[in-house]
């Protein structure tokens, strides 16, 4: 039986896109064939696709301190939904911070700590100018995500 990783991350640039591959190709290595990752914009991410995951990876750039506006409305629409069917649901976080991503990581951790959800992966918060070990970072986290599911350790 496959195991459904959903990735919803906001990617209007093209660090953010690369950001975003990279957590795919973590987690699509070969030897996890028990996982199936896929990948959804906010805007276009429903309910159903978070009621059908068994764990989430969040994606976000850091907009003047919060969340992307894409990845909020994303959260407006699902919340009641997801609210009683989703709790203890698995997910892990990354932010393309310009700055500290404080401010948005306390944002997402209050919305899914009102969900329920648990995190089990520390945040990702890849701070400052671009740095293409944002890339391997990024990978590791969705390798690490899959690799968990597929061993039933989430």
């Amino acid at each position: 039986m496959s195991r459904s990783l959903l990735i919803v991350a906001h990617c209007p640039s093209d660090n953010t896109l690369a950001l975003k591959d990279a957590v795919i190709a973590g987690a699509a290595v070969p030897e996890l064939d028990g996982v199936t990752a896929r990948w959804l914009p906010p805007l276009s991410a429903t309910a159903d696709d978070v009621l059908a995951a068994d764990a989430v990876i969040l994606g976000t750039p850091e907009n003047l301190g919060y969340m992307s506006g894409a990845l909020k409305d994303f959260f407006d629409r699902i919340y009641y939904p997801c609210l009683e069917c989703t709790q203890g649901l698995p997910y892990a976080l990354y932010v393309r911070a310009g700055h500290d991503g404080t401010g948005t990581r306390r944002a997402i951790e209050s919305i899914v700590t009102g969900l329920r959800w648990r995190a089990v992966r520390p945040p990702l918060i890849l701070k400052g100018a671009w740095q293409p070990a944002f890339l391997d970072a990024a990978q590791d986290l969705g390798l690490a995500m899959a690799a968990s599911l597929d061993a039933g350790l989430i």
